[in-house]
């Protein structure tokens, strides 16, 4: 693999790319957490680069002492981008006084849930029928998940320091 570069998204061109990972990856410009909605244009950002072609990209949003990471995704998978944003983006907050980064994974996101806690991530709280809430302000979210399980339920998952 190409050695990656990872850098703040700043450029209206890399907020069209992240619009555009959004779409695709999320089904909007908008995240549904704990019943709050947060847009693109609310979040930072971390892009990852390979070979000057972006492969990744990490978003949160700032909440009070805490941040709230919005979305990880590695385009490809296996190579430890997913991993070197989510470094970069537990530096960002820390740099920014937080006292913890936390995020909201769902109840079928087996993958996410192994890759965080190996990361030091621990489970804090569920929220029965988040999910179902959610889908009422974002239709778009899909009512099966991952390996056919049905999609109800929000985890959060946190990181102190």
């Amino acid at each position: 693999m190409t050695e990656l570069e990872l850098r703040l998204a700043e450029t209206d061109e890399e907020r069209q790319w992240l619009e555009a990972l959004w779409q695709k990856e999320w089904g909007g410009t908008t995240m549904i957490t704990r019943g709050r909605s947060t847009a693109l244009a609310d979040v930072q950002a971390v892009i990852a680069y390979s070979g000057g072609e972006p492969v990744g990209a990490v978003t949160w949003r700032m909440d009070e002492q805490d941040a709230e990471l919005m979305s990880l995704n590695a385009l490809r998978e296996g190579q430890g981008i997913g991993g070197a944003l989510l470094a970069r983006a537990e530096q960002e907050v820390k740099a920014m006084g937080t006292t913890r980064l936390y995020l909201i994974t769902t109840n079928d996101n087996l993958h996410a849930l192994a890759f965080y806690q190996k990361r030091g991530y621990r489970l804090v709280r569920l929220f029965p029928g988040a999910v179902d809430a959610a889908r009422r302000m974002k239709p778009t979210i899909p009512v099966i998940g991952y390996h056919g399980i049905p999609l109800r339920d929000e985890l959060e998952l946190a990181k102190a320091w």
